[in-house]
C-alpha cells in the first residue's frame, strides 16, 4: 500500500469494497452493504490530511476493473468563465463530459459503458454557442460530446455526417443571425431524427420526464438548453436533470442482462467538493436519492473542513470506523442521505511505519518518529515529505524534526530535490497569500497582528495592512485551519512552517529580526511575558530569567507556571543549540541580586524551552533536570509550593508520554 495511505485502510480495505462490490485487489465479488440504496460518502479533513491520496488510490485500486472517474472541483479547467466566453459553458457541462470520458472505456470482463441521455443532453446545450459559418468549432465540440452516446470509430463516423447536415441546415436559414432558440430546436429535431439510433433515441425519451415536457424528448431537450441559458435556478434545474442523466445510463448499463452486471458497482470520485462545482454535482444527487430516484452509482467526494453547512444532517464517522459496517440509514433530511467521514490524524504508530518504510537501515534516532508525529500533528502530508527526507539522506541519524524540515526531498528520481518546508507551504498555502501568513506567524492575537501588518506588510494599492489581517484570518477560516486563543495563526504545524520560512528567509535573517522586534516593542511593558518571549526568540535569555526570577517569590505560582511556558514557547532556530547544556548548568554562572535562585531560574527556563520545542528531540537528563528545579524551587514558594511540587512530577511525565505540559497551574 502506498506509504501516505497508512491510517487510512478502513476506507480503503473496509468501506469501498463493501459499497463497490470489490475489494481493491483480485476480483473476488464482495456482498454489499447497500444493496437498493446507497448513501453520498463524503470524506472531510482539513489540508494535507490525505483526501486526495485516499480518491487516488481508489482511482487506482478500481481503474479497469469497474467504470470509474476522478475529478478535481478547483482545476482551473472547472472554474466559472465570464458570461460572454460561451453560452454553453459551465463547471457542471465541463465536467459531465470528463466524467462520461473517463467512465466510458471498456472494463475487465465487460464491455464500454454508453451515455446517450447525457449526450443528447451536452449536445442541446452545446448547441448554444453554434453560429453559423462555424463550421470547425461545432464539429470538434459535436465530435467530443457524440462519442458519449457510443465509443468508436462507427459513431465517429455518423456523428460527423450529422454534423454536416446541422452545419447545413444553419448556412440555409435566412440571412442574419437565427434566434437561439431556432438554433436549439433545429439542433434537438435532427439529433432524434438523424442521429440516434433505435436504441439512442429510446434512451433520450429519457428527456420527456423534463418539468414542462409533457413527456415529449424534443420538447424535454430544447426547454433543457433554454433554461440552461437563462441562468439562475433555471440553470441549476437544467444542470440537476444532466447530472440525472449520467446517473441514468450507468444504471441502464447495469440493467438487464449486460456484461457490467460482472463488475463492481461504477465509481464517481470527486476531490475538492467544497468548491462551488462539487455542491453542484453531490448535492442533485442527494435530492434524487432522497425523492427515490436511486442509483447504483458510487459517490465519494472529498470536502476540505468538517463542518459544511451542507452536512449538517449528515450522517458523522471517524474513518477507523468505517472499516466494518456503516450503521446508516437514511433520515428525513436530504443530507441525511450523506456520511461525513472525517480522516483523523496518524497515530505515532503509523509515523513509526512509515520511518520503517523510508529508512530500511533503521538508521534515524529511535525518538525521530514521536518527534516528527508532535511537530506534524500526525498530518500525513507532513509525515509523508519528512519520512521521505529523511530515507533519501544518505545519514539519516543526524536529523531531528527541526532539521529534517531543511532537508532536501525529491519527489522523483528525475527531479532535484527541494526543501521539506518549502514543499509543505507550497501544498497548504495559496502561494498569493504565503508571504502575508509568514510575516503574521509570530502574531499572537488580532492585533500585534495588525502592528505586523501596519509596519512589515508592503501596502498594496488601494489596500491597508489591516485589510491584509483580515484576509489572512478569513483563509484561515476558510481553509479549516485549527484556532487557538493564544496565536494568530492556530495551527502549531503550519506556524511551525511559517515561522521557518521567515528565520530562513533571507540569508541574514533580517526580516526575521525585524519582525520579532516590532512585536517586542509592541508588547512593551503593557505584557512583560510576550515581550520576553520576543527577546527569547532575538536570543536574549537574560530578561526573561530576571524576570521570572524577581516575580517567583510574589506571583501566584499558578500564573507564575503559565508565564514560564509563554514564554518558553518562544521559536528557536539556531543550528548550534546549548539549551540543553545551559539546563544542565554546564555553561554560566550565577549572577544578580539572588545568584542561586537566578541560576535555578535560567536553568528551568532553558529546560523547558528545549522539551517543548517541537523541533528538537527532548532529552532525558534534560527532562529529569526540569522535574529537578521545579522540586527545588517548590521548597521556597510559600504559597505555591503544592502547585510547584506537582508541575515536579507531572511536567516530565508529560514529556515522557509525548504530551504539551500540564494546563494551569502545572497538574495534569
Amino acid at each position: 500500500m502506498d506509504r501516505e495511505l497508512f491510517g487510512r485502510e478502513a476506507v480503503l480495505d473496509g468501506l469501498a469494497p463493501r459499497l463497490v462490490g470489490l475489494p481493491p485487489r483480485g476480483f473476488q465479488k464482495v456482498p454489499y452493504e447497500h444493496r437498493d440504496d446507497l448513501p453520498v460518502v463524503v470524506l472531510t479533513g482539513g489540508r494535507g490530511m490525505g483526501k486526495t491520496a485516499v480518491l487516488k488510490r481508489l482511482h487506482t485500486a478500481y481503474r479497469a476493473r469497474t467504470p470509474v472517474a476522478l475529478i478535481d472541483c478547483e482545476r482551473d479547467q472547472f472554474r466559472e468563465r465570464s458570461p460572454e466566453a460561451s453560452l454553453a459553458w459551465s463547471p457542471v457541462t465541463e465536467a459531465l463530459t470528463e466524467l462520461g470520458e473517463q467512465l466510458a472505456p471498456a472494463v475487465h470482463g465487460a464491455g464500454a459503458v454508453e451515455f446517450p441521455r447525457l449526450s443528447a443532453g451536452l449536445l442541446a446545450v452545446a448547441s448554444l454557442g453554434w453560429r453559423p459559418h462555424d463550421d470547425e468549432n461545432i464539429l470538434a465540440e459535436g465530435l467530443r460530446l457524440g462519442l458519449l452516446a457510443e465509443p468508436g470509430s462507427r459513431w465517429r463516423g455518423q456523428t460527423r455526417t450529422w454534423l454536416s447536415k446541422v452545419v447545413a441546415k444553419f448556412a440555409g436559414m435566412a440571412s442574419g443571425m437565427p434566434g437561439l432558440d431556432v438554433v436549439v430546436e433545429t439542433t434537438v429535431e435532427s439529433l432524434l431524427d438523424d442521429l440516434f439510433g433505435r436504441g439512442q433515441r429510446a434512451s433520450a425519451q429519457w428527456y420527456g420526464d423534463y418539468p414542462g415536457a409533457g413527456g415529449q424528448a424534443k420538447r424535454g431537450l430544447t426547454l433543457l438548453a433554454l433554461h440552461f441559458r437563462r441562468g439562475s435556478e433555471h440553470r441549476v434545474r437544467a444542470e440537476r436533470h444532466l447530472v440525472g442523466a449520467l446517473r441514468a445510463d450507468l444504471e441502464a448499463a447495469y440493467h438487464g442482462m449486460g456484461r457490467l452486471r460482472r463488475v463492481g458497482r461504477p465509481v464517481l470520485l470527486i476531490d475538492n467538493g467544497q468548491a462551488p462545482l462539487g455542491r453542484r454535482l453531490v448535492e442533485p444527487v442527494l435530492r434524487d436519492r432522497a425523492d427515490g430516484k436511486r442509483d447504483p452509482v458510487v459517490l465519494i467526494a472529498a470536502l476540505r473542513g468538517y463542518d459544511h453547512p451542507a452536512l449538517r444532517h449528515a450522517v458523522r464517522r471517524s474513518s477507523p470506523e468505517v472499516r466494518h459496517e456503516l450503521g446508516w440509514e437514511r433520515g428525513r433530511e436530504v443530507a441525511s442521505g450523506a456520511v461525513a467521514v472525517e480522516l483523523t490524524p496518524l497515530d505515532p504508530e503509523h509515523v513509526r511505519q512509515f520511518l520503517d518504510r523510508t529508512d530500511p537501515r533503521q538508521l534515524t534516532r529511535a525518538q525521530l518518529a514521536r518527534g516528527v508525529h508532535r511537530l506534524t500533528g500526525g498530518r500525513p502530508v507532513g509525515v509523508d515529505l519528512l519520512a521521505r527526507a529523511a530515507g533519501q539522506d544518505g545519514h539519516p541519524e543526524r536529523f531531528t524534526p527541526g532539521s529534517l524540515l531543511g532537508a532536501a526531498v525529491a519527489l522523483r528520481e528525475d527531479t532535484e530535490g527541494r526543501p521539506v518546508a518549502d514543499e509543505l507551504l507550497g501544498r497548504l498555502v495559496p502561494a498569493s497569500r504565503l508571504d502575508w501568513l509568514t510575516v503574521l506567524a509570530p502574531a499572537h492575537d488580532v492585533r500585534s497582528a495588525e502592528a505586523l501588518a501596519a509596519s512589515r506588510l508592503p501596502r498594496e494599492e488601494g489596500r491597508t495592512g489591516l485589510a491584509a489581517v483580515r484576509d489572512a484570518r478569513t483563509l484561515l477560516a476558510d481553509e479549516h485551519w485549527a484556532s487557538d486563543p493564544r496565536w494568530f495563526v492556530g495551527d502549531p504545524f503550519l506556524r511551525t512552517l511559517l515561522l521557518h520560512r521567515l528565520r530562513y528567509g533571507d540569508p541574514g535573517a533580517s526580516r526575521w529580526r525585524a519582525v520579532h522586534q516590532t512585536l517586542r516593542d509592541h508588547f512593551g511593558d503593557a505584557d512583560v511575558p510576550r515581550r520576553l518571549h520576543h527577546e527569547l526568540a532575538l536570543g536574549d535569555a537574560e530578561g526573561a530569567v530576571t524576570y521570572l526570577r524577581e516575580t517567583f517569590a510574589t506571583a501566584d505560582a499558578r500564573i507564575w507556571l503559565d508565564e514560564l511556558r509563554l514564554i518558553a514557547s518562544a521559536p528557536h532556530f539556531e543550528e548550534a543549540d546549548a539549551r540543553a547544556a545551559v539546563a544542565l548548568g554546564r555553561t554560566g554562572s550565577p549572577t544578580g541580586a539572588d545568584p542561586v535562585l537566578h541560576a535555578r531560574v535560567r536553568r528551568l527556563l532553558f529546560a523547558v524551552w528545549h522539551l517543548t520545542d517541537p523541533l528538537a528531540l527532548p532529552d532525558d537528563e534534560v527532562t529529569e533536570k526540569m522535574g529537578y528545579e521545579l522540586g527545588l524551587l517548590s521548597e521556597l514558594h510559600s504559597s505555591g509550593n503544592e502547585v510547584l511540587w506537582q508541575a515536579s512530577r507531572s511536567w516530565p511525565q508529560a514529556v515522557r508520554d509525548w504530551r504539551p505540559l500540564g494546563g494551569t497551574g502545572g497538574g495534569s
